[in-house]
């Protein structure tokens, strides 16, 4: 091919590699905290019932997700003085030791106690495993890279999940305890094979966000970023409705089509993990920011027509549109958190999104079970999809700032 001087040829560059080694090495420890945190999410609160009862099984979930929330608020600030490998590493083995451990008493005060280390360890994990997981990705393709980084440690879950029960009734609580520990413990000797902190930091998009953005930004901080902040609200306005479906569908569908849940609850996740893949593909072309409204409004939508709690057809068509909607809510604020920041701060925008995501589950489910006491089910979803759309100020506003 030849130029003229006026006409230089063209340089195509290709596009950064997104499968790097340190990313798929990054993958043992993801996939090795989600086994031992999932695998053992039903399992201690069913151990805790043969102990104390009914309520037993809620303190053991409720110390553990105390303790996670607590633990993401602080974990910034370790990351911030021990790096990111130290941090993670401190992470899986807080998940993976007390577990091996966690038949050796059968007292609520032991299993609390087991509780409460491992939610600490499992929010240095997702904290600070998240914030290094974003160092790891070109910044051109973080959309994509995050929706694998998604069904990378969503895959996992959702095998761990129902497989810890089923495992208990053939090999016994013990057993299962000191697998779900080991699956974190042996996760650690990878992290040593990873890159510690960024090696350069990415410059702001926004007016919002600091001034120097080499420096880092406390979660505090970062609440009282606009930039930061509407994403949030938003994907927590997202998360809510997440928490009442895992919760309350299972109670608010007819017992007659009980059937009916357990291909619900597979809907939505499945179609959670596909919009998720879809809207990084697409953010990476044409901005993340696009997608942060259409996200909450076809959540909104799928939990309106989940309302119809007596129609089989609503009930799964309502899934798969709210999981269209939260995966595209996943990815969108998130990749757009990490877009604003320097990678300094990549620590905080992991905290605050999965403080959203904890936060809102939790408060969702908490809500709901109130409003429907008064409502009933079908009211109670329809007025969670009014109070949704609460979230449209923000993510209208993020719109007009980002120039769409």
């Amino acid at each position: 091919m030849t130029t003229s001087p006026d006409c230089p040829a063209q340089v195509i560059t290709p596009p950064a590699p997104l499968l790097s080694r340190p990313l798929l090495l990054r993958f043992v420890s993801l996939i090795g905290a989600s086994v031992s945190f999932f695998l053992l999410l039903s399992v201690v609160p069913a151990y805790a019932a043969e102990a104390g009862g009914g309520s037993a099984a809620g303190l053991a979930t409720g110390s553990l997700m105390l303790s996670t929330v607590l633990g993401e608020l602080v974990t910034p600030r370790i990351v911030a003085r021990h790096g990111y490998r130290v941090t993670l590493m401190a992470g899986l083995f807080l998940l993976g030791a007390p577990a091996v451990v966690l038949t050796v008493s059968g007292s609520m005060a032991w299993i609390v106690a087991v509780c409460l280390v491992r939610g600490l360890g499992f929010a240095l994990t997702i904290v600070a495993g998240g914030a290094l997981t974003a160092s790891l990705i070109p910044a051109q393709r973080r959309g994509e890279g995050l929706a694998v980084v998604g069904v990378v440690s969503g895959v996992p879950s959702l095998i761990a999940l129902p497989l810890g029960l089923w495992l208990v009734g053939q090999v016994g609580y013990g057993t299962v305890a000191v697998i779900g520990g080991v699956a974190a413990l042996a996760a650690i000797a990878s992290v040593l094979g990873l890159p510690d902190r960024a090696a350069r930091a990415e410059k702001p998009k926004v007016s919002e966000d600091p001034k120097e953005p080499e420096e880092s930004i406390g979660v505090v901080r970062g609440l009282r970023t606009g930039a930061l902040l509407r994403p949030v609200v938003v994907f927590a306005a997202t998360a809510t409705a997440a928490g009442i479906l895992v919760t309350f569908l299972p109670l608010a569908v007819p017992s007659a089509s009980a059937a009916v849940v357990t291909v619900a609850l597979f809907v939505q996740p499945a179609a959670s993990t596909v919009s998720r893949w879809l809207a990084g593909r697409y953010g990476d072309r044409h901005s993340s920011a696009r997608l942060v409204l259409p996200g909450l409004l076809l959540s909104a939508a799928g939990v309106l027509v989940i309302a119809a709690t007596g129609s089989v057809a609503a009930v799964i068509a309502g899934t798969a549109l709210f999981g269209a909607g939260f995966g595209i809510a996943q990815n969108a604020t998130l990749t757009l958190m990490y877009a604003r920041v320097s990678a300094s701060s990549y620590g905080t925008v992991s905290a605050l999104w999965n403080l959203a995501y904890d936060g809102g589950m939790g408060v969702g489910a908490a809500g709901f079970g109130v409003l429907a006491g008064l409502t009933g089910y079908p009211w109670a979803f329809a007025v969670t999809a009014v109070l949704m759309l609460g979230a449209l100020a923000p993510a209208l506003r993020d719109l007009r700032h980002t120039g769409y």
